[in-house]
């Protein structure tokens, strides 16, 4: 993953939340001199995503600590894996694990959970999109991690394109009277996607001009209406209430993308550790890196 400012931001930000003042137990117990080695182990299956993160978390507190990744974000790994080492100050090491590991845990489960959606609609013409249901400050690393499932990403922010629900509806009119108004405040400069749950608010989106309809807690059937209908003139994006046991049903609809929001709003971590190999003596060690 590219470390822009933004990411730096959400690294250090992460850090001064776990150490205000330092990591006081480390500072009591460890050498500041003393060495060590330790490797991020699966205690799970899954797929990879953050590492460069980790890295980063480390380095960001010492830019001397040598961090060795076996394993690349997108790949796949298994139970007992070593997923990367890393080496240098040992009160260094043990004051990125936390947030390290909060990192790669969270992120490396929501590419697990994508990959599992990727593979459940293999063969059919759907692609698995992301939501907004991300957790605060977050959003650009979970929306990576998509990625790296092999999902894609949605619109990042409201500012990216338009995209008319129901709760605007409620303000607005009828989708249709809702897609004359954007397209007259801003022309083409916006994509616009209308979400709608019936086949006449389809049409109606549609012969508006919309981009794009989102068919919202549609039942198959009606889905595939819509679907057969619209012909191709337009994607058509399937979203609500998507788990894993129904996602190869909504596929088989025909529509284009479908969204979930369980891959980022309801995850579970995979299990990774960081475990410690012990001090390291200066003939073991790759690069000395003096006492500070």
């Amino acid at each position: 993953m590219n470390i822009t400012p933004e990411v730096e931001r959400v690294i250090a930000a992460a850090l001064r939340e776990d150490m205000p003042r330092g990591d006081v137990t480390s500072a009591a117990l460890v050498p500041r001199g003393s060495l060590a080695r330790a490797v991020f182990l699966a205690k799970q299956n899954g797929v990879l995503a953050g590492i460069d993160i980790a890295r980063r978390v480390f380095q960001r507190l010492d830019p001397r600590t040598s961090f060795n990744r076996h394993v690349p974000d997108g790949r796949a790994f298994e139970k007992g894996e070593v997923l990367a080492e890393v080496e240098g100050r040992s009160i260094v090491l043990l004051e990125g694990e936390r947030t390290a590991l909060n990192f790669l845990q969270r992120l490396s489960g929501i590419a697990t959970a994508t990959r599992a959606y990727v593979d459940a609609v293999a063969g059919t013409r759907a692609r698995i999109l992301d939501t907004r249901k991300t957790t605060p400050g977050l959003r650009l690393l979970e929306k990576y991690a998509v990625k790296m499932g092999g999902g894609t990403n949605h619109r990042r922010s409201l500012s990216d394109m338009v995209l008319i629900k129901d709760n605007h509806l409620a303000l607005t009119g009828s989708v249709g009277e809702a897609v004359r108004k954007v397209r007259l405040k801003y022309g083409r400069r916006y994509k616009v996607e209308a979400e709608v749950t019936s086949f006449a608010q389809a049409r109606q989106a549609v012969e508006a001009g919309a981009d794009m309809i989102l068919l919202d807690n549609m039942s198959p059937a009606a889905m595939r209406k819509v679907v057969a209908w619209v012909a191709g003139r337009i994607p058509c994006e399937a979203s609500g209430t998507v788990d894993l046991s129904a996602v190869r049903r909504i596929a088989a609809t025909g529509v284009d993308f479908i969204s979930v929001g369980r891959l980022t709003h309801s995850v579970a971590a995979v299990d990774i550790s960081l475990e410690f190999l012990g001090p390291l003596g200066h003939d073991r060690n790759r690069a000395e890196i003096p006492p500070v």
